[in-house]
């Protein structure tokens, strides 16, 4: 999404040209960044406005695109990660940034813990309860995480998203989808009362941190430099192109199964059980079920991806820090991108830390109320990441701090400020909508 040229860095080690095969870390941020939660979102917009709002769920793609490009660009074309460029923003990014990572972290592993158990209890409903799920769901992520490297959880992402794709794609299809009314619905128009929803389908699916880990794990495939920029850039296509796609399959199922016959959610991820409860009725026991095993490779899929790539994030955040107080300026001189590459971060101290933070703390609010203050911080901090993360890529991408031929162009600045003025308001409508 920029329209800068293609150069390569002299003697960098990389493919001729981009290639599928070298296709990755992008499955891998789309199955994170596509949760639950977004599914029931996009539900919630189709069964209330129909195929009105399909328009929106394309440009949510491009914009996703253009900021996920931005971030694998700055790593690529640097040598440096992300957070070494927030750093030289100033240290208002580190403050920001610890504050995020600490109370976001402990909030969403409870939510993701009793997103993944849900479609498991409705599964085996004699089983064990939603706690006991939950924290199982937990331990094994964790332990996933924490014996295996980079390689073979793309492996298992590749599988959860493959499976994911198939349950939503064939739950579209059998609900039987107006194509008319699909193409129809890629005119730009706003209903009455329909703004939010708009804008939330443009911001909201799988737009999260793990759109700022892509770059990470865009190192971590082993991408390092300037030659890997053509085959970064099709890995986001593919990404993007693919939560494209479960986006408007869930805009069908909402407008086909939901829209017609004035059938409500509940909001949040139980929503899912009441569409598997709608499914059912419809069309038996067999589609219901095959559907909440989708419901649970996308919810473990975001629990897995978060647990890998914020964890990397987090290391990355400590030895910047950590050098910082050794007299540098916490820059890797020897390549931020390159120590990612080696697979040292997954290996660190602080990798493994954050991992028992998302997973054993959290377990305590599986049994409790979460906390109301606590509730709030979560809320603003995560309301602010999307915002920070657009306008930070602006700032750090027209700036000496890229290289010339990498900065941004006329195009990938347009949508970049785009993006930034979109999740500002989403910022503000959230801030207003929590529970003060």
């Amino acid at each position: 999404m920029t329209d800068t040229t293609e150069e390569s860095t002299p003697g960098a080690v990389g493919p001729r040209k981009s290639s599928w095969r070298y296709i990755g870390p992008g499955i891998v941020v789309a199955a994170t960044g596509v949760g639950a939660g977004d599914l029931v979102a996009t539900l919630i917009a189709g069964s209330k406005f129909g195929y009105t709002l399909m328009w929106a769920a394309v440009i949510g793609c491009v914009v996703k695109i253009s900021l996920a490009e931005a971030c694998g660009r700055w790593h690529l074309a640097t040598g440096r990660t992300l957070f070494d460029g927030w750093r030289s923003l100033g240290s208002w990014t580190t403050v920001y940034f610890a504050f995020y990572v600490v109370v976001w972290g402990f909030v969403y592993g409870a939510t993701a813990m009793s997103s993944s158990a849900l479609p498991i209890v409705a599964l085996f409903p004699d089983g064990p309860g939603l706690k006991t799920w939950g924290v199982l769901t937990g331990l094994v992520g964790l332990a996933f995480v924490w014996f295996n490297r980079y390689a073979v959880f793309e492996k298992v992402m590749t599988v959860l998203i493959g499976v994911m794709f198939v349950v939503v794609v064939y739950v579209a299809i059998r609900v039987g989808p107006d194509v008319g009314a699909s193409f129809a619905g890629l005119a730009p128009v706003l209903p009455d009362d329909s703004l939010l929803y708009t804008l939330g389908l443009i911001g909201g699916v799988g737009g999260t941190i793990t759109m700022a880990a892509y770059g990470y794990w865009v190192n971590a495939k082993g991408w390092t430099d300037t030659r890997w920029m053509k085959v970064m850039r099709l890995d986001n296509r593919v990404a993007y192109v693919t939560t494209g796609i479960f986006v408007v399959a869930m805009l069908i199922v909402g407008a086909e199964l939901l829209h017609a016959s004035e059938i409500a959610l509940t909001k949040g991820d139980r929503g899912l059980i009441d569409l598997g409860a709608v499914l059912e009725d419809r069309y038996g026991a067999v589609t219901a079920k095959l559907f909440l095993v989708g419901f649970f490779a996308t919810s473990f899929s975001s629990l897995i991806g978060v647990w890998h790539g914020v964890s990397l994030m987090f290391a990355d955040f400590v030895e910047r820090l950590r050098r910082a107080r050794a007299g540098g300026d916490g820059a890797a001189e020897d390549g931020g991108a390159a120590e990612v590459a080696s697979g040292a971060k997954e290996r660190s101290v602080a990798f493994r830390g954050y991992l028992l933070w998302l997973t054993f703390p959290p377990i305590s609010l599986l049994f409790l109320d979460q906390p109301f203050g606590l509730v709030v911080a979560y809320g603003v901090l995560g309301a602010f990441f999307m915002p920070f993360l657009a306008l930070t890529l602006l700032w750090l991408l027209n700036s000496s701090r890229t290289p010339a031929e990498w900065r941004n162009g006329i195009v990938s600045n347009v949508m970049l400020a785009a993006a930034g003025l979109l999740f500002v308001v989403l910022c503000v409508q959230q801030v207003r909508d929590l529970p003060w």
